[in-house]
Formats: C-alpha cells, sequence, structure tokens
C-alpha cells in the first residue's frame, strides 16, 4: 500500500492544463494520440476500455476478447460500469517525487491520461492514470473511499501474459498502486527498463535499456562456444576453399598468388603452425588451395595433405586408411569425406578435414587464446603470412586474363545466396552464410563452374555447420542437385605439380594441365618438348595433361613399330618416345641435298568402338631429326639384282613377271648392280607382264612394302603403297597405271632403316582383273583412298608377289 504520488504530483501540486473530456458507458474506444503511451516497449496512440463481471479492461490491440493475445491492464471494478477521459499536460520534471518513488524512470514526465470510473450515480469510484515519459510510461491506480471491496487487483500482461501483478486493501482515503510500466520486447520476452537478465542455457544476457532497446549480449567470446551451464570453452572454425580464406571471426581473405601462406600459427599449440598451398588451374588469374601442411617444430617435419587422398611426411608417402594412426602425436584417418587430422597439446586441439578442394580447420579448448595467420583475426598485411619455404619463385607475378564471357554474374550470386534460403537457413543462427556467399560469388563471377565448384561452396558451408556446431543440413543436395553423397575430389589420383585433377567431363576425374604450364606449349601449338637428337638416338617428351585435354590416352600410342610406346615419369608425368641404333622403332632414313632426316611418327592404334564406327579422333605427331649431310659416297646404296624375273600362273593365266628399277622417269636408265643410288634419291620401279591379252585382264598393283628381312611378313615394316594407293604419309611415293594394262610403274626416294646395316626388301603385291570398262583402276584422292569395286568377273585367287632388295 502506497501514497498515491503521481495524482498528487499531476494535480495538487503541479495543476496541469487538461484537455477535453471523452466519456464512454460499459465500453469504448479512446483516443491518446495526443498523449501516446510506450507500453513495455510498445507505442500505442489508442485504448480500448470496458466494464465486465466487475472487473475493468484497459487493453492497446483492440477489445478484450478471452483466448486473444493482447496487451492490457486488468484491475477490479467495483460498482463502476462508466468513465471518461483528460490528458493533463504538464511537464514532471527528472528527479520528482515520481522518480524516487520508481527509480529506473529517467525520463522527464510530458503529459498524463486520466481515466476516472464511476457508477451509476456518477459517484467516482476509482481512477486510472497513464503517463508518458518519452520512451517510458508508468501506470497508477487510485481507489476512493466508497469503494468497500476488501482486496483489489490489478494485473499488467503483454501478449496475454502477466508481467505486474499486485493485490492491496483500500482501508485509507485516496491510497492505491503505482508502478513502472515501461521496458523491451525480444523473442515474445518481456524485460524490465534497466534490467540484465542472463540465460545460462546459451551464455547469453538480454540488456533492457532505458530507451526501451533489448541487447542481447554473448557471454562467451568471439572464438568460444556455450557449454549449457554458463561456462564457456575455446571453440573456432576456420574454412579455406577455392582461394578464400574465411577466418574464425567470418572475414574472407581472398589470396591473389599461387604462394604459401601460414594459416594458423604457433599462438594456439606452440611449435605447431598449419600452412596452405594455392595454385593456378584452368585460368591464370585464380588460385586455389592445393594442399595443407602441418608442420611440426619438434620433431622438425612435416605433414602434407594433398588431392587425391594422398598424404606425405616429408618425402614419405604414407599409407593411411579409415584406421587412425599417430604420427610425430598427428592423428591421421581417411574415409569418403577426405584426410583428417588432429594434434592434441595443452588441453588444446587443432582438427583439419582436407578433402582436396576445401580445408576445415576446428579449433578447440579450455579458454579463448589469440589465432595467429591467415585464420586469426589479426588485421596483418597478407604479405606478412607469406610461408617462403612453401613458396616456388615467381609465386606471386600478377596475370591478367580476359573475363569469361560464358558467366552469368547475376545468376552465379542467385545460385551463392541459397545458403540463406531453407535447408541452410538451418545453420545461418550457428554460422554466418554471408562469408560463404561473398567467396562464392567472387571465385564463380570470374572462373567457370566446372570441376564440381559450383556445389562446392554449398558443401564447405554444410560441413562447416556440421564439424562445429553439430548442426545437419537435411536435403540440400535435393535442392541444388549437387552429389547426394558428397566426396572427397579425385580420391586416389595423383597429379604432378604441373596439373590438378579436375574433371574433363562430369563424373570423369583426370589430371588436367595448370593454365601457366600448359600456356608456354599451347601457344606454339606444341604437346610438349622439342625433340632431342643425338648421334645415335632421338627422344621426344610430351605433356600427358596436353593429351588428355584433346582425349588421348597415351596407352594407345605408339611409334611406326607399336612394340614402341611411351615411358612415363612417374613424378612429372611427362612421356618419353624414343628410338636408337639398337631399336629404330621403324624409324625411315632419308636424304636430302643437305640433310639426313630420321623419321618417325608417333601414332594412336586404331580402336573402334564398335565394329563399324570409331570415336577416336586421329594422332599423327611427327618425330624427326635433321643432321647434316656427310660426304655423298659413303651413304651409297646398291640394288642386289638388275632385275627380277617370275614365272606366274594364276587360274587360266600363265605369265612371266619382271620388275626393274630405273634412275630416270622416261626408264631409259636401268640401274645396274654396280650403280651407285643415294639415299633420298628418286627410283622408278617397272613391274611389266609378259603373256597376257590387256584387252582381256589388266594387272592391279595392291600394295608394295619394305621389311629388314626377305620375308615379305617382317616385323618392321614400311609401306609404299596400300589398297592400289600412295601411301599419304609419304609425299615421294608416286604410283602411275594402276590397273590399266599389263604392267605398272611407280616411283619413289630411297631410304634405309635407322641404325641397320642390313639389306632393304621391297616387296609387292599383284592382283589380275579381268576388264570391264577398266572398272580395275583404283580411285585415289588427296583426302581418302579407296578401291572402286571387286574384280568383275573373276577374281584373283592366287595374286603375285615380287621381290627387290638393295644393300649399302
Amino acid at each position: 500500500m502506497i501514497c498515491f504520488l503521481l495524482y498528487l504530483a499531476a494535480l495538487g501540486l503541479l495543476g496541469g492544463t487538461a484537455a477535453t473530456n471523452q466519456i464512454f458507458t460499459s465500453s469504448g474506444e479512446m483516443d491518446i494520440t495526443s498523449c501516446p503511451i510506450t507500453y513495455y516497449g510498445q507505442k500505442y496512440d489508442k485504448v480500448y476500455v470496458a466494464f465486465e463481471s466487475n472487473t475493468f479492461s484497459l487493453c492497446f490491440n483492440g477489445s478484450y476478447q478471452t483466448g486473444i493475445k493482447n496487451d492490457c491492464i486488468f484491475m477490479s471494478g467495483g460498482t463502476a460500469d462508466r468513465g471518461g477521459l483528460s490528458v493533463f499536460t504538464k511537464e514532471i520534471p527528472a528527479g520528482s517525487g515520481v522518480h524516487r518513488l520508481l527509480p529506473n524512470l529517467s525520463n522527464a514526465g510530458k503529459c498524463i491520461n486520466i481515466i476516472p470510473l464511476k457508477d451509476s450515480q456518477q459517484s467516482e469510484i476509482q481512477q486510472v492514470e497513464l503517463g508518458n515519459f518519452g520512451s517510458q510510461a508508468i501506470l497508477a491506480i487510485r481507489t476512493h473511499s466508497g469503494y468497500t471491496n476488501l482486496d483489489v487487483e490489478a494485473d499488467a500482461q503483454v501478449d496475454g501474459v502477466s508481467v505486474f501483478k499486485q493485490t492491496y486493501q483500500p482501508a485509507e482515503t485516496n491510497v492505491g498502486v503505482i508502478t513502472d510500466v515501461s521496458g523491451c520486447r525480444l523473442a515474445g520476452v518481456v524485460y524490465k527498463t534497466n534490467t540484465t537478465v542472463s540465460d545460462p542455457t546459451t551464455c547469453t544476457s538480454v540488456m533492457c535499456d532505458f530507451s526501451g532497446v533489448a541487447t542481447v549480449v554473448n557471454d562467451c567470446g568471439p572464438m568460444e562456444q556455450c557449454q549449457g551451464d554458463g561456462s564457456c570453452v575455446f571453440k573456432t572454425m576456420c574454412t579455406v576453399t577455392g582461394s578464400a580464406v574465411i577466418n574464425i571471426v567470418g572475414r574472407v581473405e581472398s589470396v591473389p598468388d599461387r604462394c604459401g601462406y601460414t594459416l594458423v600459427g604457433p599462438s594456439v599449440i606452440p611449435g605447431f603452425k598449419v600452412l596452405g598451398v594455392f595454385q593456378e588451374r584452368r585460368r591464370k588469374d585464380v588460385s586455389f588451395l592445393e594442399r595443407v601442411i602441418l608442420q611440426l617444430d619438434s620433431p622438425n617435419v612435416q605433414i602434407s595433405l594433398e588431392q587425391g587422398g594422398r598424404v606425405q611426411l616429408d618425402e614419405k608417402v604414407l599409407k593411411v586408411n579409415g584406421s587412425a594412426q599417430v604420427v610425430h602425436g598427428v592423428e591421421l584417418s581417411r574415409d569418403h569425406r577426405g584426410v583428417t587430422a588432429q594434434l592434441s597439446k595443452s588441453q588444446y586441439t587443432v582438427h583439419v578435414l582436407f578433402d582436396g578442394n576445401t580445408a576445415l580447420i576446428h579449433m578447440t579448448g579450455p579458454s579463448e587464446t589469440a589465432v595467429q595467420g591467415l585464420c586469426g583475426n589479426s588485421n596483418r598485411p597478407l604479405v606478412q603470412e607469406k610461408a617462403d619455404e612453401h613458396s616456388a619463385p615467381g609465386c606471386g607475378m600478377g596475370y591478367a586474363e580476359a573475363a569469361d564471357s560464358n558467366i552469368n554474374c547475376n545468376s552465379t550470386t542467385d545460385w551463392c545466396n541459397l545458403l540463406k534460403e531453407a535447408p541452410f537457413s538451418a545453420c545461418n543462427e550457428h554460422i554466418d552464410p554471408e562469408p560463404y556467399m561473398a567467396a562464392c560469388t567472387h571465385t564463380l563471377c570470374k572462373y567457370p563452374a566446372v570441376d564440381g565448384l559450383k556445389c562446392q561452396f554449398l558443401e564447405a558451408y554444410v560441413k562447416a555447420c556440421s564439424l562445429h556446431s553439430n548442426v545437419t543440413v537435411e536435403r540440400w543436395t535435393t535442392k541444388t542437385s549437387c552429389p547426394a553423397v558428397p566426396r572427397a575430389s579425385c580420391q586416389d589420383r595423383f597429379c604432378s605439380d604441373n596439373e590438378f585433377c579436375g574433371e574433363r567431363q562430369v563424373g570423369d576425374p583426370r589430371c588436367l594441365c595448370r593454365a601457366i604450364f600448359a600456356s608456354k606449349y599451347k601457344s606454339a601449338n606444341a604437346y610438349g618438348e622439342p625433340t632431342e637428337c643425338t648421334k645415335k638416338s632421338a627422344s621426344v617428351t610430351l605433356a600427358n595433361c596436353l593429351l588428355e585435354d584433346k582425349s588421348i590416352d597415351y596407352a594407345f600410342l605408339h611409334l611406326n613399330d607399336e612394340a614402341c610406346k611411351a615411358e612415363m615419369d612417374e613424378l612429372t608425368h611427362m612421356l618419353t618416345f624414343k628410338f636408337n641404333s639398337s631399336n629404330t622403332c621403324g624409324t625411315v632414313v632419308m636424304a636430302n641435298n643437305s640433310q639426313i632426316i630420321y623419321k618417325n611418327i608417333i601414332m594412336r592404334r586404331n580402336l573402334s568402338d564398335s565394329g563399324m564406327i570409331n570415336r577416336q579422333s586421329p594422332v599423327h605427331i611427327d618425330f624427326s631429326c635433321y643432321y647434316a649431310q656427310p660426304e655423298i659416297k659413303s651413304l651409297a646404296i646398291r640394288l642386289k639384282q638388275r632385275a627380277v624375273m617370275q614365272e606366274m600362273t594364276s587360274g587360266e593365266w600363265k605369265y612371266n613377271l619382271t620388275m626393274k628399277a630405273y634412275s630416270d622417269a622416261e626408264r631409259n636408265n636401268v640401274i645396274q648392280l654396280d650403280t651407285d643410288i643415294q639415299l633420298d634419291q628418286n627410283i622408278w620401279v617397272e613391274i611389266e607382264t609378259e603373256g597376257l591379252d590387256e584387252k582381256v585382264v589388266v594387272v592391279v598393283m595392291d600394295s608394295c612394302w619394305a621389311t629388314d628381312q626377305p620375308s615379305p611378313s617382317g616385323a618392321l615394316r614400311y609401306d609404299l603403297i596400300t589398297n592400289g594407293c600412295a601411301n599419304p604419309a609419304d609425299q615421294t611415293v608416286k604410283v602411275e597405271g594402276n590397273g590399266l594394262g599389263t604392267s605398272n610403274l611407280f616411283s619413289f626416294n630411297s631410304f634405309q632403316f635407322t641404325g641397320s646395316s642390313a639389306d632393304v626388301y621391297l616387296h609387292c603385291k599383284l592382283e589380275l582383273c579381268v576388264t570391264q570398262s577398266n572398272a580395275c583402276a583404283p580411285i585415289c584422292s588427296q583426302g581418302a583412298r579407296r578401291r572402286r569395286s571387286s574384280f568383275a568377273k573373276y577374281e584373283d585367287k592366287n595374286p603375285a608377289l615380287i621381290t627387290m632388295a638393295w644393300s649399302n
């Protein structure tokens, strides 16, 4: 029971001016625009009053209805059933008696709403007063001496919930209740002005200031997490994905080059650092995290986590699987998510998960500690975090490339902003999505959305939420069409330093060339280094990743001799083809006036997807060495026979077959046994028949080829004529009159097999064809070579084979 000070101050002592009265009976809507009331943080300019069952209600959000949430003041009404409203305007200065009675009242009073309650005889039973003190307000209730109820109850409610309730007995005249109805609202909870309420389960405190504004204060530091009992422990997360480092306070740092940087310094665990090495991929101007290095001072070792789930201890590759193993105090394991490394020391733990693209670095401990490196919250310049010992020379050189016209940055931004929508929003209160959205947009607006990059940033956010806050984002892959079971990129695929593991097609991981490495070859339209020629050997080195870029599988490549294949360097993935004097690999030796040419070709074995089609593009890479021509005489070769003659029988025809070589196109000078022939000299070979009637039958030269053995099926073979046409790979071969008569003529430049002093044997296969409108002659064109048709009427069942040889 208290003295009614607001009423005395406003009327008895201050002499305020009253505005026009508003009258109501039973119920009514009252306009208080001239003296609005801020009731527990919510400002109102109308009140709704009503009498029901001896109870008076004054509500702010419409008339009172049972079961409907409202802001209301209830009190026992006695016999009153009507009333009115008067507004008194008079400042009540700070420090007045009212302020002394209500110490949380800090603002000066501006006006008072006076609501007298009367009975049918116009006798005043009670009076309700609402005082405007700016952002604060007070409630006063006065009971007159004629009120006979023994108990008077006042109940102030917010959203239907009591926030102030008092019962008193009116034993004296002019007594009642006065209270502060100021406060704050937050998430459906009301807080009194100038109070702080703590919640140990969340380690947060809500502070309600004098102006009615509620502020939530986290009792744990930015790197701590609540334990649910009011205590906090050190627990923080750093995410590194692409070129972005999202540090422990949510700030994004973008690494612009291809150097190594300290991610976590030794402040968390003395003598232990986590470093990241960045390199370019498809573009020179965008870098990506390529490996994570755990560096220990004692002992002085480093553990490298790399793409493909590979782990190295210094230079030694470790076999890591699902069973945890401890290496120098670091616990290592590997599963479908990637490689996990964890070190615990001095009650602090650093946990690293690396899937080949994204590193999640989780740190815990008993109390907050400083974190150094790019993951920390310092403002040190990027250059000060550079790790020189893990930075290649020239790694800081900048590159500028033209923007990718296929990238729509608006669509990319919409995609990255999915992190604010369901189902990702389930994690938003635990981990701020904004840094991840910024990193996503920054990268995908410059770099094509390949190699799973579109889903990489979303997956990084989901993994961070799970690891740091144990919150699972449900069905996010369904909404985004990302892989339902995210796996570590390129598991068990090792790529060299000049390569990265990417996808040539979706779901087809390969080792692809890094942009800077590939640029020097692509500008020269080459697949690798120039041919290296020595006195007795030659080799050429190709980059396998350049072949992969053209869908060429090196395993199916060979030289002229199919047995000669490439050797791969397991460390660099460079391929080497070579031949020497001991193994010529089908190399052909030719000469011109000034050079000797050792010619070979890198080609692909013909593979067809079925019996009819072939989807493999052809491969034809010249592999030649050019040497200065020594004294001509030392290169002379000689025929072993002046002419070769054979008697042949083919079905009903018996005929003689003669092969002769000439040194001139007019065939005036037959090459004799003592005639010296120079390498790369033009030779004309004529094959004649005797005993055939060219009106009935003609001779078709089907093929001619050279071997290093008398047998026509020797392993080392060089084709001059195939399917009746000159070999398109040898521009010196010319064929004349094939299938037009009973004799044939062809020419070629002489040659010797590389590294061999053995004889060269020229074999020619001939067939007879019955003439019919000249249908026996092969059709040869620049782009393709084919036979016109099958032999007319008669197919030669006994083709002729004739051989001529020459030697050094």
